[in-house]
């Protein structure tokens, strides 16, 4: 009797385990996840350029929102609408064991100055992400936001609308009152800020806080 009892007191518990990792965006429960959400304003003009964390085997989302700050399970610009998840036999290799990679990282940017340009969220994630090895590691922020463009997965139909709606409408509005000089203005801000991450990380390395 008490084997039994036993056995399916075992069984509840992987059950449990099993349902709390599972992704549940009504719960903002990503479990091994790269999480992205836009920015306000800033997403507005340039819809690739967003807020990022990465998430506990849980779910629980950590993301690097201010100076000193990594935020726990309170994104800091909205609910996830972009998501990406990694399988164990993408990462690890005997680096590091998933939520203790993420608490030496917390850890660590807790005690760092936020900075737009030079030490964001994606600094944080690709932080960890290297401390993972995940694909071998080599993350920066640039192969990090090309990832989550071209790989992350919408949350539902009103993620989509979330993200790119206020795009569309001030890019039709710049061009209906702007023209070509708006298109201009546009085009030089958005080479201009690539432009940055990219000599950022690929040619002053030390630039860019990783």
């Amino acid at each position: 009797m008490e084997i039994n009892e036993d056995s399916e007191h075992h069984m509840m518990i992987e059950e449990s385990s099993h349902e709390s990792r599972q992704i549940d965006p009504g719960r903002a429960r990503f479990p091994r996840c790269i999480v992205w959400a836009p920015l306000p304003v800033v997403s507005w003009f340039i819809p690739f350029i967003g807020h990022v964390g990465i998430c506990r085997e849980d779910g629980v989302i950590l993301d690097f929102a201010g100076p000193n700050f990594v935020c726990v399970d309170n994104f800091a610009f909205g609910s996830a609408t972009r998501y990406i998840q990694i399988s164990k036999e993408k990462y690890g290799r005997g680096i590091s064991p998933w939520d203790y990679a993420l608490r030496k990282g917390t850890q660590e940017f807790q005690h760092l100055s936020y900075n737009l340009f030079t030490c964001n969220c994606h600094s944080f994630v690709a932080n960890n992400l290297n401390r993972l090895g995940f694909r071998s590691g080599g993350w920066n922020v640039v192969n990090l936001a090309t990832l989550v463009f071209l790989n992350g997965q919408w949350v539902s139909t009103g993620a989509i609308v979330r993200s790119i709606l206020p795009f569309g409408v001030v890019f039709v509005l710049g061009l209906l009152f702007g023209g070509s000089t708006f298109l201009m203005v546009w085009a030089f801000f958005v080479i201009l800020l690539i432009g940055w991450f990219l000599l950022g990380t690929y040619c002053f390395k030390d630039l860019i806080q990783l």
